[in-house]
């Protein structure tokens, strides 16, 4: 199975799917399925537009309401998480996650699904540790603080995913998991970010709730995007039993959608030939969500997970099979995800542009019928009621307060990002300094520092070569063999030769298809000024 990957998407559809097109006259086959890794920006309307965490000059409508309306449909199965840079409250519908238009599925909060039995998971959003143990109190209209926060990874979803026992084939995250960078040519990512050395020797680089999972999961692939750089890494894990088989993950982070720059990627897994070919619910994670939904928190105030600690009658929340056959009871036997996207927001129409257009805390007829055919709770609904009895959100009725100094950030903060960059480098995202040690607020129990073994030059190579059949794409997509090779200790391996297409073509010197109307500058440095306040993040702790 042909499975491509894109980094940030930054609502550029049409070029995402261009460039797809590119990829398939140029290849040897169709690609089945589309993977983006955040900052995907599912904009209806001007009112979403009002929700991405980026100043208003920089709000742009782009075309992903094109595929909302009807007007355009997804020519590929599209699987996406959230990140950091999106209108927070279109996925807030879909905390399980739903269709966001036709043939575009979002995962959720987090999430698991198959697709033609391949197993994919994904967690949405960016860690950032003084939200970490709250839970998802946000709710629009959001005020300067929620329009950051409400895109923070929780631990509750961290939780919820550490059930899971069976094998992941694919996992998806935003933000890197922490210390990945030790497994790939980790000079090579120091000469082209300069500014990540000092958190790359500190080992503060990245989310340690995605170190987490990774070392959980060990999953055969996991993606990521972000910091806007192309990453590969391959992670050998130790085995804990003697007599099994070391298993090893393939890491690969993905720039922008721009120009001339390596935002995709397409790679061929091995898949099960009788699996169906449309997506599936994944029987072990809805089991889950069924025994984690007394944990539901829709509160600011801060909490632990349940641990074997004597504190918690009950700490073990996984799937048994006998959980798992009823829910497939439940499910009918069966496990296909519905078609049922429904319109619920205005589309923008550019003829008649609405500037004020109201901010509406809405409930999706999706979210409604999964919480209902499960017997689980929907968290919108909750917090709706929270709102009424309580006042939660009082404080947030006033969308004025958002737009009051651009995005409701403050200036000064828009230099930072969250998942550790330096504030050395004013050019680029820079990483801010948390109020609390990150680590401390994962779980004691976890195996996040279980060694992993560094990978010989072999593996390097092997590695490399699994993604060359991106090389019969546009030059600014190719992972080269030199991605992939370095070690824990900094010992750089021997460049690998890039390997030659079939028909003995060079089919990468051949000019990348221009993806927007704007020349390319003389110098790539000039590119990321120009754009960089677009992503500069604004999701950093309060200097006060």
């Amino acid at each position: 199975m042909r499975v491509a990957v894109a980094g940030c998407c930054h609502g550029e559809l049409d070029k995402i799917y261009e460039t797809l097109a590119l990829a398939e006259r140029r290849g040897p086959g169709r690609i089945d399925l589309l993977l983006c890794c955040g900052d995907f920006q599912a904009v209806r309307n001007e009112a979403d537009l009002r929700c991405m965490a980026v100043p208003p000059k920089y709000r742009h409508m782009q075309t992903f309401y094109r595929y909302y309306s009807g007007e355009k449909k997804a020519p590929v199965l599209t699987i996406f998480i959230g990140g950091n840079h999106e209108a927070s409250n279109h996925l807030q519908e879909l905390p399980y996650g739903g269709w966001v238009a036709p043939n575009i599925y979002y995962l959720g909060l987090a999430g698991v699904v198959k697709y033609r039995g391949i197993r994919i998971g994904g967690i949405s959003g960016i860690f950032k540790s003084h939200d970490y143990r709250k839970g998802h109190f946000e709710c629009p209209p959001y005020n300067p603080a929620t329009i950051r926060s409400i895109y923070h990874v929780r631990n509750i979803e961290v939780y919820k995913l550490k059930q899971l026992k069976q094998p992941m084939d694919i996992f998806l995250s935003h933000d890197w998991p922490r210390k990945i960078y030790h497994y790939g040519n980790k000079q090579q990512l120091l000469k082209t970010k300069s500014f990540f050395r000092q958190e790359v020797e500190n080992n503060t680089l990245g989310s340690p709730a995605a170190s987490e999972l990774l070392e959980h999961f060990k999953p055969t692939y996991w993606f990521s995007a972000h910091l806007h750089v192309k990453f590969a890494a391959l992670m050998q894990h130790q085995a804990k039993d003697q007599g099994q088989a070391a298993k090893e993950t393939k890491f690969l982070a993905l720039d922008k959608c721009l120009p001339h720059r390596d935002f995709l990627q397409v790679i061929e897994i091995e898949h099960d030939p009788s699996a169906p070919e449309y997506l599936e619910y994944d029987i072990e994670w809805l089991t889950v969500l069924r025994a984690t939904d007394d944990l539901i928190n829709v509160t600011e105030r801060l909490w632990n997970m349940p641990e074997n600690n004597g504190l918690h009658t009950r700490w073990d929340y996984s799937a048994t099979e006998e959980a798992m056959n009823k829910v497939l009871e439940i499910l009918n036997h069966d496990l296909k995800v519905p078609c049922n996207f429904s319109i619920t927001a205005a589309c923008y129409d550019p003829s008649r542009p609405q500037t004020q257009m109201q901010l509406v805390h809405r409930i999706n007829p999706q979210t409604t019928e999964f919480c209902a055919q499960l017997g689980i709770t929907d968290m919108n609904v909750r917090l709706q009621k929270a709102k009424e009895e309580h006042h939660l959100c009082g404080e947030y009725e006033q969308q004025d307060d958002v737009e009051s100094n651009d995005s409701g950030e403050d200036r000064s903060e828009y230099n930072t990002d969250t998942s550790a960059l330096s504030s050395i480098n004013p050019d680029e995202i820079m990483l801010d300094e948390e109020e609390e040690d990150e680590d401390s607020i994962l779980s004691t129990h976890s195996d996040m520092n279980t060694p992993s073994v560094e990978p010989s030059s072999d593996q390097a190579s092997d590695f490399s070569a699994s993604f060359s059949d991106v090389r019969i794409l546009p030059g600014s997509m190719v992972v080269s063999s030199d991605d992939t090779l370095g070690s824990p200790d900094g010992r750089e391996g021997k460049l690998g030769e890039a390997p030659e297409s079939g028909d003995g073509n060079d089919l990468t010197e051949l000019p990348l298809k221009r993806l927007s109307d704007e020349h390319e500058p003389e110098q790539r440095k000039k590119i990321k000024r120009r754009n960089q306040a677009i992503y500069a993040a604004v999701d950093d702790d309060d200097a006060a």
